[in-house]
């Protein structure tokens, strides 16, 4: 198996770090063993390939299938497209076994042929998107009848999700085998793809979908979960129960498409919008008003469509919500929410259960801790047997590439956001590295009034998520060593980038649940209730967990250097900073100003000097 893993590394200009090696040998021994792995892989030790060798490896020795999922469709891709393709080449080599791999999504990343051809052009009209972008619906519609795949992916240039929606369907709304068209639809070729794979690539959302009970995988022998710090939040969204206007139209639409009248169901959905409009916030008990409307709904369709498979999603729908089967449930925009106070159960039995399962993240461990993640998902269930878990650690100097200063001498951030104190604070730090500072902020209201702060106090180009695409922000800041990108939650995980371009990394506050999370505060009181601590174990787990994240984007390969300054003191004055402090990188820490500009003052300097 080393064999293979040097001869990928090598095929891509590297080679091997120890701390892959000892991922790979714990994986394949996972595998052959049939064990639960939780391996936590720090920023560059190579996790990709330090889990795809010996699964390439033990699926060509056994004849077995494995299944690998992601948080993101843009990791789903690299490994399609880049990191499996050269495994693959590999073990033929050494083996003589070509494996064969498939991609897999949800059914609303795939075009409905069924969607399209019903109703021709009215169908697709429906809700109006003629008068807005119907020549992009016509387009879409074109590509999907000459389209081998119907992947959304494939569509190039792509279309607005408002769009997408207009040819595809979601799981809930496909009639399956019942489709006349079941033989040429594009997720079920996928599928059918996916059962003569040796390797599935998906995603965390297709777990979800799994562990609500609903088989859209195909059987295997074992489970890799790539981004697994994301694992439970991606399911608890994917098993979220929602219901408002989006969905009532929907549904009268589809019953419209059958020939049903939709009255009867539209009025009592008149009814319901108008009874959630009095109801915002969390419910401990649905309104009376709102289960009545429910009520009213359900008898309608059960008249006219109950044999339809997407009035027989929206029915279990609201029977789930209205069972109170350990959910919690919010009213919000008139819309009602109804989500999983605990998804470990569904994750172990559905996902975990009677197979070897490896998961993987550059953040597995909290507060120095593995039992946190294993709870969360189920591993530390008696029934599941015994776990392991492992740091492989990573290749970077941690202590020497950055330092993470925190301002102690500042107050927390209050409600409103940073004062200008710690605002101008930011802008010294910003001149000091001469820009190339990705700031990383709670909430879109503070990112912008801190972009508008520095565009007035430093003369270097100052970037806003908002202004345009993300990843033409992204871009541009990768391109320009000058250039600072400020944004909110989704540029905490997940961006990739290496080098100068980013040398100071801002983060305005330790990143709890909002106080007026309805899921977190009905998990934290849940814990409590048990005689357990539920601020620990559900808001600092959460930070902790996005807290490491976020740090991690300063430093992405060994020659990068910089500092990452959080701007909440109480990640040191407060009794619970150590257990946050224990999940982040172990860079050199401080609270002292000087110490920090002087450093990226020295690190600017020697970058000017290289581009002279």
């Amino acid at each position: 198996m080393i064999k293979v893993l040097d001869a990928v590394v090598a095929s891509i200009g590297g080679s091997r770090r120890e701390g892959q090696v000892d991922m790979a040998e714990a994986v394949f021994a996972t595998l052959n063993e049939g064990g639960h792995l939780l391996v936590q892989a720090g920023t560059g030790t190579g996790k990709s390939m330090g889990y795809l060798v010996p699964v390439a490896m033990w699926c060509a020795k056994t004849g077995s299938r494995a299944i690998i999922s992601t948080a993101t469709l843009a990791l789903q891709r690299q490994i399609t497209q880049d990191d499996a393709p050269r495994v693959i080449d590999a073990v033929a080599n050494e083996t003589g076994t070509r494996l064969k791999t498939a991609l897999l999504k949800g059914w609303q990343n795939y075009a409905c042929l069924k969607r399209i051809n019903q109703d021709g052009q009215e169908a697709l009209f429906a809700d109006g998107t003629a008068t807005r972008s119907g020549e992009q619906v016509l387009r879409a519609r074109k590509w999907a009848l000459e389209s081998a795949t119907g992947d959304r992916d494939a569509l190039v240039p792509g279309v607005p999700d408002l769009v997408w929606r207009q040819i595809s369907v979601s799981k809930q709304e496909c009639d399956g085998r019942d489709c006349p068209l079941f033989t040429e639809c594009f997720p079920e070729k996928a599928r059918q793809e996916a059962m003569e794979a040796d390797i599935v690539i998906t995603n965390h959302a297709m777990l979800g979908v799994q562990s609500s009970g609903i088989e859209v995988l195909p059987p295997a022998s074992a489970v890799i979960v790539d981004e697994a710090h994301d694992l439970v939040g991606r399911v608890t969204n994917q098993l979220t129960i929602r219901i408002g206007s989006a969905d009532i139209a929907r549904v009268s639409r589809m019953m419209r498409a059958v020939g049903k009248l939709d009255t009867e169901f539209g009025r009592h959905g008149d009814s319901l919008l108008a009874a959630l409009e009095d109801a915002d916030g969390r419910k401990r008990i649905i309104p009376d008003e709102v289960r009545e409307a429910l009520g009213a709904m359900v008898r309608a369709l059960k008249e006219s469509c109950e044999s339809e498979q997407w009035a027989k999603a929206f029915m279990k729908d609201v029977d789930d919500l209205l069972a109170d089967r350990g959910t919690v449930v919010w009213v919000s925009d008139q819309t009602l929410y109804g989500a999983p106070l605990d998804v470990a159960g569904p994750i172990a039995d559905k996902i975990f259960a009677d197979r070897a399962a490896v998961l993987t993240s550059a953040t597995l461990e909290i507060g120095g801790s593995f039992n946190p993640m294993a709870n969360q998902v189920g591993l530390a269930f008696p029934s599941q047997g015994p776990w392991t878990g492992i740091d492989v650690g990573s290749p970077f100097d941690y202590g020497r590439q950055g330092i993470l200063y925190v301002a102690t001498d500042l107050p927390p951030p209050g409600r409103d956001g940073q004062s200008e104190e710690a605002l101008e604070r930011m802008a010294d730090l910003i001149r000091s590295s001469g820009g190339g500072a990705l700031g990383l902020f709670s909430s879109r209201r503070g990112a912008e009034v801190a972009a508008e702060y520095l565009r007035r106090h430093v003369d270097v180009p100052i970037l806003c998520q908002g202004e345009d695409q993300l990843s033409t922000l992204v871009d541009e800041f990768k391109s320009d060593e000058q250039s600072c990108l400020i944004g909110t939650l989704s540029l905490w995980q997940g961006i990739d980038i290496p080098g100068p371009a980013c040398r100071l990394v801002l983060i305005d506050r330790i990143p709890f649940p909002r106080p007026d999370d309805p899921v977190s505060q009905a998990r934290t009181e849940q814990v409590s209730r048990h005689g357990g601590n539920g601020f620990m174990q559900v808001s600092a787990t959460h930070a902790a967990v996005l807290l490491a994240q976020a740090a991690g984007r300063l430093l992405r390969s060994t020659n990068d250097r910089g500092v990452v300054a959080v701007f909440d003191s109480r990640l040191v004055t407060k009794a619970y900073g150590g257990y946050l402090r224990a999940g982040l990188p172990p860079m050199w820490p401080t609270s002292d100003l000087e110490s920090a500009t002087s450093s990226l003052e020295r690190l600017s300097m020697s970058l000017s000097q290289q581009v002279t």
